[in-house]
């Protein structure tokens, strides 16, 4: 839908509002409403056809169309090398361990990037930050494939996942900035489908050496699918940056409860002067307009202090929950079959040649593909309690489409190592895998939306914590992964202590389900959620 035509579309109303309690929020519909689900839209957009939030579905669902793919070839970049790992122990006379370090060192570059570029598309907005990391991102690609050294090569390779690291930031952003509550859970779910499959980039690069190319060839193709991605991303995303004012009837309803008659004729007035304003709305930006990347600069946004506070959010249990679990999924899951698969593969029994060892991202693969029917799940879920509890959602009623799942992850990772330890047949490690990654699929997308559902924060700073959380974790785990395993041996190591990790940060499910919202109604009495409050200058799902 072109903005032309986006201009006359009807503007969504709604007269949600947010519970004393973070995370509880009252949908119940009120005459003239739109609603999701049957329930009242929260956010309550603004009477603004430029309000992300009234754009047409088809805009919003090309911005997260781009913002999705771009986390896809970013983590498939990332990782892909990983069936080099062999190829560059030789190339450059190092040993495995040290030429794993390509991967590891750049991850902690992908993670800590958002110390600087989350602050900055807060400050300078979405877009010119977004397009700016993409030039980075093709930069460093291209530099990756025409290096000569290790060093050259490490470089090369911290430059392009630090420009790439927004990615794992801006999709969340943009989802909270565009999409409504009772969507966030399916769209968040789209993203992580994209991220997660990212996963796949050793099977492509392990092709390209079954083709006879060089290793550098899976540079210029990723180069090449990131110029072609900055082309779209200069036409399809719209700065979302908005700052949404609340309506005034949303205001007089939180501060008159109590005085039923004046607040009538208060809301007639109202009324008046909405249908009065109706005739007078703003027009919405042509399509030349929507193209600007310069203009925004928010000058009370200290760049500075968001990275300090930043910090403050490891101590914020539903965020701290999200940062281990992506961390130990990353660094435990997809770093393990990542390092370990080749070297198993390629030797006796199995002798698999070096260009076939990338074939257990099929199972990553597979995995997640078998876990998108039930991307809705937990919107549907929290949909159906909400109507069972009068209308009032509880940020915990999304929770419960993860139990099934719970133990299937820790499980895959017993059958993996069982698997290597004693040679048994691959289908056990491509099971052991997708195991892993089908239950990872749930955890990644649901704790998420879970921690933006349930505390009032500003987003941007949330997320550069869990950005450097979990890739911190990620890379502590990962950086001396291999000298681990193959001195402990795979079922202490993968069987044993990875499992005993990964079981322990999901039982933690039971914890936030159980005693949640408890945990939410003390925090919004710390001085740490009153720092945070102050800090909101956008509208979050709470």
């Amino acid at each position: 839908m072109s903005a032309q035509e986006e201009k006359g579309k009807h503007l969504v109303q709604s007269h949600a509002k947010e519970g004393d309690v973070p995370g509880t929020v009252d949908l119940n519909v009120k005459e003239g409403d739109d609603t999701g689900y049957g329930q009242a839209l929260y956010p309550v957009p603004a009477d603004d056809p430029n309000d992300p939030l009234q754009w047409s579905n088809t805009r919003k669902g090309l911005i997260l169309l781009v913002c999705s793919f771009y986390s896809f070839l970013s983590n498939s970049a990332l990782l892909g090398p990983a069936v080099y790992i062999g190829i560059y122990a030789e190339e450059f006379a190092i040993s495995p361990n040290k030429a794993s370090n390509l991967i590891s060192y750049a991850n902690l570059a992908f993670g800590f990037g958002s110390l600087l570029l989350v602050p900055a598309y807060h400050k300078f907005g979405r877009r010119p930050v977004m397009l700016a990391s993409l030039i980075t991102y093709c930069a460093g690609l291209l530099a990756c494939s025409q290096v000569t050294t290790y060093e050259g090569l490490m470089a090369a390779r911290v430059i392009h996942s630090f420009g790439s690291s927004v990615c794992e930031a801006l999709p969340v952003q943009l989802v909270n900035d565009i999409f409504f509550l009772h969507e966030r859970g399916k769209r968040l779910g789209y993203y992580t489908v994209c991220l997660c499959f990212g996963a796949t980039g050793p099977l492509y690069a392990g092709y390209m050496l079954a083709g006879g190319h060089s290793w550098r060839l899976f540079f210029y193709v990723e180069f090449a699918f990131g110029c072609a991605l900055f082309i779209l991303a200069f036409f399809v995303v719209e700065e979302t940056l908005y700052h949404r004012k609340p309506r005034a009837e949303s205001i007089h309803e939180s501060s008159s409860s109590h005085h039923d008659e004046k607040h009538s004729t208060a809301n007639a007035a109202v009324a008046d002067d909405s249908a009065a304003t109706a005739d007078h709305l703003p027009p919405r930006k042509t399509f030349l307009q929507t193209l600007k990347f310069w203009g925004v600069y928010e000058k009370d946004s200290d760049f500075f202090l968001m990275m300090a506070r930043s910090f403050t959010y490891f101590l914020v249990p539903h965020v701290l929950w999200v940062i281990t679990t992506y961390g130990i999924y990353i660094g435990l899951g997809a770093l393990t079959f990542n390092f370990t698969f080749p070297l198993k593969i390629t030797s006796p029994p199995y002798n698999w040649s070096q260009t076939s060892s990338g074939l257990i991202a099929v199972a990553s693969f597979l995995g997640y593909l078998l876990a998108i029917p039930f991307t809705t799940s937990s919107d549907r879920l929290a949909a159906r309690l909400t109507r069972q509890n009068g209308g009032i959602r509880e940020a915990e009623m999304r929770l419960g489409v993860m139990l099934p799942v719970m133990l299937l992850a820790p499980a895959g990772l017993v059958l993996y190592g069982f698997a290597a330890e004693r040679d048994l047949h691959w289908v056990a490690y491509f099971v052991g895998v997708a195991m892993n990654s089908f239950g990872g699929y749930f955890y990644f997308t649901f704790t998420l939306a879970y921690a933006i559902d349930s505390y009032t924060a500003n987003i941007s700073e949330m997320l550069i914590a869990m950005n450097l959380g979990k890739q911190a974790i990620s890379f502590g785990m990962g950086l001396d992964l291999l000298s681990w395993v193959l001195q402990h041996g795979y079922v202490v190591m993968i069987a044993g202590v990875f499992c005993a990790v990964v079981l322990a940060n999901n039982l933690a499910l039971v914890v936030f389900m159980l005693w949640g919202k408890r945990i939410r109604r003390f925090m919004a009495t710390t001085w740490l959620a009153r720092v945070h409050k102050e800090s909101v200058t956008e509208v979050a799902t709470h």
